[in-house]
């Protein structure tokens, strides 16, 4: 008998993801080849600038996007399901019960006719099949477990009655209704101002961890991803270039982009000293370059860089990167 100890299966298995939206004028190639995995009760933090691909992910996930002009290939499990095979049915069951979504922007997702009260019942009752009455005790109890203040008066409050902070808090309830296995948040804290933001964060770290959900946290702010995230998986252009553990990806960053994204904060920068941007912009979705779509703006690319994609180099356990220079890059941390 084995006296190790046995890892719990992957909650998450996502393998050679590739999202494309089809139009008469052009191919939007928004995913391209991701790949991940996420353990039960671990947070991975997708890290990008805008149009990177992150939320396309995200709603790749949840089958959110329109099947009409979306072509989605690879393959994608949650807690076993094949997702892409679900039909409606089985895609209604999943979302709100196994996997629940927090959205960017709470006034667009909470519907302004409905209160807040009526709308987590609604969603309780759907995949729980309780009461109504049991269902909004469980919709009391999920506000004051978010910390909303007067939880009772709230749940009869309409969206527009309430500030950004408490309708995000509200949408986390909502989300966190049915004990989801898989949390996916998608820049949750963006429109917030900087002191709710960081409450906000504190508070689903603290959830995430009472109830054990895996959870996929989307950003491009690397402040937030260090509060939140077990794991880092930096996107450019659709891919995933950089890989690993929170502590090693931002204490010595191997992929170009990530460290020009650790290099284009104001933190630990003089006062008199510019902010060391990344040049140029990223690609254009319709229209990849051939090789590494970061060649463009890095400093250290070669003609190697711009004939091929890199493939993914693992210089330690645990990391990952794609690019010809990660051995050269892990030699300047050590």
């Amino acid at each position: 008998m084995d006296g190790g100890m046995k890892l719990a299966p992957n909650l998450v298995e996502v393998e050679d993801l590739t999202v494309r939206f089809v139009t008469r004028e052009a191919t939007v190639h928004a995913v391209n080849g991701v790949t991940f995995s996420v353990r039960p009760g671990e947070v991975l933090c997708i890290l990008g600038e805008s149009g990177s691909g992150k939320s396309v992910t995200l709603r790749a996930l949840m089958r959110l996007l329109p099947p009409r002009r979306t072509k989605i290939t690879g393959r994608m499990q949650v807690d076993g399901q094949d997702i892409l095979s679900l039909d409606r049915g089985a895609l209604r069951r999943l979302r709100g019960g196994l996997v629940s979504m927090i959205f960017q922007e709470p006034m667009t997702a909470l519907d302004p006719v409905y209160t807040i009260g009526t709308q987590i019942i609604e969603t309780i009752c759907k995949h729980k099949g309780i009461s109504r009455s049991a269902a909004r005790a469980r919709a009391l109890e999920l506000l004051e477990l978010v910390k909303i203040p007067s939880a009772a008066q709230r749940l009869d409050n309409y969206p527009h009655e309430l500030s950004g902070g408490l309708r995000q808090r509200a949408m986390i309830a909502m989300a966190l209704s049915c004990d989801p296995r898989l949390l996916l948040a998608d820049e949750p804290t963006t429109a917030l101002d900087a002191t709710v933001q960081i409450q906000v964060l504190i508070l689903l770290r603290k959830l995430q961890r009472e109830l054990g959900m895996g959870t996929i946290f989307v950003t491009h702010d690397l402040g937030v991803a260090s509060e939140i995230a077990d794991r880092i998986a930096v996107m450019y252009a659709g891919r995933i270039v950089e890989e690993g553990p929170v502590a090693d990806v931002l204490r010595a960053p191997l992929h170009p982009y990530t460290q020009g994204l650790m290099a284009s904060t104001v933190h630990g920068q003089a006062r008199d000293q510019d902010i060391d941007a990344i040049p140029g912009s990223p690609p254009d979705l319709r229209r990849l370059p051939a090789g590494c779509s970061f060649a463009p703006r890095c400093r250290y690319a070669t003609p190697e860089c711009r004939a091929s994609i890199p493939e993914p180099r693992s210089p330690e356990p645990g990391r990952m990167a794609r690019c010809i220079r990660v051995e050269a890059a892990v030699h300047s941390f050590a």
